[in-house]
């Protein structure tokens, strides 16, 4: 798997970012993901090591399009350059949660957990609920010296406790929240070497797994929204 492969094409496809360049240049596009999913396969592999519910899925079926949706957006470029997969028990849903990876160019790749979609209110009242109800269990998660090494939960956030909670739960700040986020930052330094990589992906994972497994257990039965 070559990263230097992944990160040329993606630089390429964010000074070049048109429909036209995308389809003359699409054989150096297949050649680029094919890196990729090379990447993401020995990710799996890796991960599977201590999680073996993502070992059943294919890098395909864990990858996401190139495309954006512009209708809504400012921005009109047609592409996000940038490969993405996201690795958890059930693929790509965004629910349960699991491993995120995103490689962008310009020192904007990263290594994430949690829930990143705040669209859900159903989802976000389950966690809540279980914060709310074991606040202790979330906050050993957040204190562990590793984990404070490492990561600063994000997400979108309320101004206020909403309605029903105690606004001086020891977790309050976290009641607020509408999504639970970790964001590891990976500088295009450090992916020049895919093995090194992927050694330092899967122990941040690793660390990540206590927090992701919290959310789960707070989201069992969660079901999608019909489309």
């Amino acid at each position: 798997m070559n990263t230097d492969r992944i990160l040329s094409y993606l630089n390429d496809l964010s000074v070049n970012n048109s429909r036209e360049w995308y389809h003359a240049h699409k054989a150096d596009y297949q050649a680029a993901n094919a890196h990729f999913e090379e990447l993401v396969q020995a990710l799996i592999l890796k991960i599977g090591e201590f999680d073996s519910s993502v070992l059943p899925y294919s890098p395909k079926e864990l990858t996401f399009k190139l495309t954006r949706d512009t209708r809504f957006s400012h921005d009109k470029s047609p592409y996000n350059p940038a490969f993405r997969a996201h690795i958890s028990s059930k693929g790509k849903l965004p629910i349960p949660v699991g491993y995120y990876l995103m490689l962008k160019p310009g020192d904007r790749s990263f290594l994430g957990g949690g829930l990143f979609a705040d669209m859900f209110k159903d989802a976000t009242q389950m966690v809540r609920e279980a914060i709310a109800a074991q606040g202790e269990e979330w906050e050993a998660i957040l204190r562990d010296p590793e984990f404070q090494q490492h990561f600063t939960v994000g997400g979108t956030a309320l101004k206020n406790v909403p309605s029903g909670y105690d606004k001086d739960h020891p977790q309050a700040a976290f009641l607020k929240h509408k999504s639970w986020y970790l964001e590891y930052p990976i500088p295009d330094a450090e992916l020049g070497d895919a093995g090194a990589f992927l050694t330092k992906a899967a122990k941040i994972f690793r660390l990540m797994k206590p927090f992701n497994d919290y959310l789960n257990r707070a989201l069992a039965g969660f079901e999608m929204p019909a489309r």
